[in-house]
């Protein structure tokens, strides 16, 4: 199975509207910059990975918008572009890893602009390429830490919607299950915007993957009556000493989880790696809009004029964290090391 995410087809990105699922398969055809960076604000696009592929396409089709001739003034135009983007969602980093890569295409020694414009497009392909490929090592690196019988707690959704496709959490998931191993998934609600249950659930559904999915305050007696062998999660940004943000409520699983003996994993490419961070209290956490609390699923459920936080993402200190697994391998503490050695590493 394959789900298509994101795509460039034809000149526009077309963005799987996750919004509508799981009740509706609907794409939203983005012809604009400004469509695309609306689409990852609003969440039709989400997943930190996801969120840097669509970046990069939305970059790369500013440059084919584009009528002038002058390479002057499509830079200054590209960069508005990266602008734009950048001031979508703060927190996954590999949003502006993807800017970065695009931003260094067009700033190169370039004297044919549809050259360059070409080029932007060949790069961003490879962005979401690339994803792919290394979704499928996470998976192949992590499926060992899966054991017959367990039984696995996952957050949010860390799977082929939140990718290129595939996955990274549910990467690792899928890869077990299709090398034989038999296993169950818990599947957190995740609230406020019920990621797990609208999306997770819906994956491991097409995947004939055996589920339950349980409200997101179930976890700790779930652990406790020995239901839950291990934890696995994805991330939006891992600080070098291996501090890691995650979506909201990844931090009490993880307290939940040393307090109960249960390995707590994290799966994430190197590109959701900030080595420019020294620790989880330097990430940005991105607050969003009080209607998603107050308005779950566009009802509302609290009194009018209730006072509401809704950060989007907390941080997970790197003692609470068992291991993080990427595509060039399972990194165990001491994280500072393990990090540096991995980002050094070529992917071979």
């Amino acid at each position: 199975m394959e789900i298509k995410t994101i795509e460039w087809k034809d000149d526009r990105v077309r963005i799987l509207d996750q919004r509508k699922l799981p009740h509706e398969v609907r794409y939203i055809d983005c012809r604009h910059v400004e469509a695309v960076a609306q689409a990852i604000r609003k969440m039709a696009i989400r997943g930190a990975p996801a969120i840097g592929v669509a970046a990069a396409m939305g970059i790369a089709l500013a440059g084919r918008k584009m009528e002038s001739r002058r390479l002057q003034i499509i830079r200054r135009g590209l960069g508005k572009a990266c602008d734009l983007l950048a001031c979508t969602r703060p927190t996954a980093v590999n949003l502006f890893w993807a800017i970065d890569r695009m931003r260094k295409v067009f700033e190169g020694d370039w004297r044919d602009p549809d050259e360059m414009k070409r080029r932007l497009v060949i790069e961003a392909l490879r962005i979401y390429e690339e994803d792919k490929e290394i979704n499928r090592r996470i998976g192949m690196h992590g499926r060992k830490l899966i054991p017959e019988g367990s039984g696995v707690l996952t957050h949010c959704n860390a799977g082929a919607l939140a990718t290129a496709g595939y996955g990274t959490a549910l990467g690792v998931i899928r890869s077990a299950w299709a090398e034989g191993v038999r296993f169950h998934v818990f599947v957190d609600e995740t609230r406020p915007l019920f990621q797990g249950a609208r999306l997770t659930a819906w994956e491991l559904d097409r995947e004939r993957i055996p589920f339950t999915l349980i409200t997101d305050n179930m976890a700790g007696w779930m652990m406790k009556q020995g239901e839950i062998s291990l934890v696995i999660v994805g991330a939006d940004r891992i600080c070098r000493n291996g501090d890691t943000a995650n979506k909201i409520g990844t931090y009490g699983l993880a307290v939940l989880a040393r307090h109960h003996h249960v390995p707590f994993y994290v799966a994430a490419p190197t590109s959701t790696i900030d080595l420019s961070l020294r620790r989880g209290e330097d990430i940005p956490i991105e607050e969003r809009a009080s209607e998603e609390v107050t308005h779950p699923l566009g009802k509302r459920v609290a009194p009018k004029g209730a006072k509401v936080r809704n950060p989007a993402f907390d941080v997970t200190p790197h003692h609470l964290i068992e291991a993080l697994v990427t595509e060039k391998g399972i990194v165990r503490r001491p994280f500072t090391k393990g990090l540096a050695r991995v980002m050094r590493q070529r992917l071979i």
